[in-house]
Parts: C-alpha cells; structure tokens; sequence
C-alpha cells in the first residue's frame, strides 16, 4: 500500500491510500485530487462538478481496473484526459477511458442540444502537445487513442472544475514528448516520466531525450513548487505527482536534480578523460546513488541510465 509523509518540516502530512484490487492504488492527495498508482504510470485525478480530469491514462491492459476505481470515487464522467508524455504505459489506456467518458464539446455553443452534450455524446477530450500525437501516429495508435486537443505553443491553459490548469511543454527532457501539468488551485503538478521517484530517470535518447533537458525540465519543476511553510500556516507546499513511485515535494525534487547534475558532471569528467562507455561503466559515476535508485535488472537499469547519459554527452 502506498503512502508518504514529509518530514523535512515536521509537519507530517500523510496522504491515505486505498488499494485495490489487482494492485492499484487510490492515493488522496488533495480534498478533490487524488493519484492512481499500479496501472502503469501513475495517473492524475482531478473531480469537480465538470466531471473528471485524468491526466495520463495508464497502461492499455489496466484500463478497466482504472475505471473501477474511478468509479469508487465518483459518478461523473471522464471529461478530459491530458498525455503529459507519450510511452505506453502513459497513454495506453487512452481509448477505453475516452469512450467511457463524454466531451463537453459535442454540440456548438447555442445549439439547444449543448446541454445534453455535458451527459452525453463523444467521447472525453484528449490533450496533448503536438510531440505526443506526432508520436503515437507513428507508433499506430488508432484514431480514438490519438489526442483530439494538440497544441504547438510552450503553453496550453484551460480551466476545468472551477480551476486553472496549465499544461507545460518540456523539450529534449526525458523524451521530445514531456509536458507538465499544473493545478493552480490544487496546487499539484504531474510531471510524467521526467521525475521517476523509484529509478534513475529515463533518458529516451532514441527518442530525443537529452541530459540537458531533462535538468532543464527539473530546475523549470522546483520554479513551479512552493516549498512546505513550518509549523505557523501549516502549509505542506506543493505536490508532485511523478511520473512512477509515491507523491513528492520540492525539496525532493531539488534532491533528485541535485543527484542528476551530480552524475551528468562526473560522467562528463570522465568522457574528456576520453574514457570508453565500458570504462566509464566499470567506473560507476551512479555509485552513491545506486542503493536509492539503481537496478541492475528491468527495463531501466543503471547502466542504461549511464550509458543514456554518455550517448547524450557524446552526440552531435
């Protein structure tokens, strides 16, 4: 079962979890937002009286199991789901959840059947930069898994449940296709892939993720974050909803960027070195982390994560 407490303050918030069923796990973070975790990478649920925002839907197999815990909080509907990233098991679900929902934007606005559209019609919207639908088209998504909301600007804004929510665009970060998604009034952020709190973060090179903008995309984080206020207002700050493990706060996010620049220097160090991948392998520049981070086996181990690193350093 999953749950966290910050201590860094002595405040000691908990968030409560319940799980489910085949391994998911329902986390309250905030009184209307709450984190689905199990289905592939955690899943963003905003609820309010428009119905429920997701962002990112999970993996293709675990769809129904999402929307049985969607339905043990709520009876509204799915009305949006936004990609902050375009892998699998963030986007996978894509269709089933769209289908299960409605959009708002059925019919025309003074068309008397408008009001019908906010309980029934198309399918929820889906939202996405240009990156991820780039993507998924060339991966063969079909139509209904595509986003249906692609924006190019650095920055997409709408409000939905009585709350601003911006979606912001992360180039060359753990991939080409990596947005953050920010609830001002919640005051949470989903990041995706780009904060992994139980591995060493993902550089997808081959699918243009860089070292650089991966740093970039965690400093742009800690700028978004408001660190927990002690003792007098209570305050717990801002939560980050990563891309897989439990919710975190900034000074958490300082400390992962902190152990990536770490890492990124020293590698950095040994290629003027002109020392091989293997020999910077062997020399383990991951070593004081690797306990908290490392894995030696499974999709993405510390050496993939060394050697994205170099490749990243070394490209022209």
């Amino acid at each position: 079962m999953l749950a966290a407490a910050v201590t860094l303050t002595g405040l000691l918030p908990v968030w409560t979890s319940a799980q489910e069923e085949g391994g998911l796990d329902i986390v309250k973070v905030r009184k209307s937002f709450y984190m689905i975790a199990g289905a592939g990478g955690n899943i963003g649920v905003q609820i309010g009286s428009d119905g429920i925002v997701l962002v990112n839907s999970g993996s293709a197999q675990a769809s129904d199991q999402v929307l049985a815990s969607l339905k043990k909080l709520t009876e509204l509907p799915i009305r949006y789901i936004i990609n902050a990233e375009a892998d699998a098991e963030f986007v996978g679900g894509n269709e089933k959840l769209a289908k299960a929902g409605y959009t708002i934007f059925t019919n025309a606005i003074g068309n008397p059947g408008f009001a019908g559209a906010m309980t029934s019609g198309g399918a929820a919207s889906i939202l996405a930069h240009e990156s991820v639908l780039s993507r998924m088209s060339k991966e063969g998504y079909s139509g209904a898994a595509s986003p249906t909301e692609a924006f190019y600007t650095p920055r997409k804004a709408l409000r939905m449940n009585d709350e601003g929510i911006e979606v912001l665009y992360q180039p060359a970060a753990h991939s080409d296709a990596d947005s953050f998604v920010l609830f001002r009034g919640s005051d949470v952020v989903v990041t995706g892939d780009v904060l992994d709190m139980t591995h060493f973060p993902m550089i997808d090179v081959a699918h243009g993720g860089t070292i650089q903008g991966e740093i970039d995309a965690l400093n742009r984080l800690i700028d978004l974050t408001i660190a927990p206020t002690p003792f007098i207002y209570k305050d717990v700050g801002t939560y980050v909803v990563p891309g897989h493990g439990r919710v975190a706060e900034q000074m958490e996010v300082v400390d992962y960027r902190d152990m990536v620049v770490v890492v990124r220097d020293v590698i950095a160090d040994l290629v003027k070195q002109k020392k091989t991948l293997a020999q910077i392998k062997a020399a383990r520049p991951a070593l004081p982390y690797e306990t908290r981070y490392g894995a030696k086996t499974g999709p993405w181990t510390t050496d993939a994560f060394v050697e994205a690193v170099y490749k990243s350093l070394t490209a022209r």
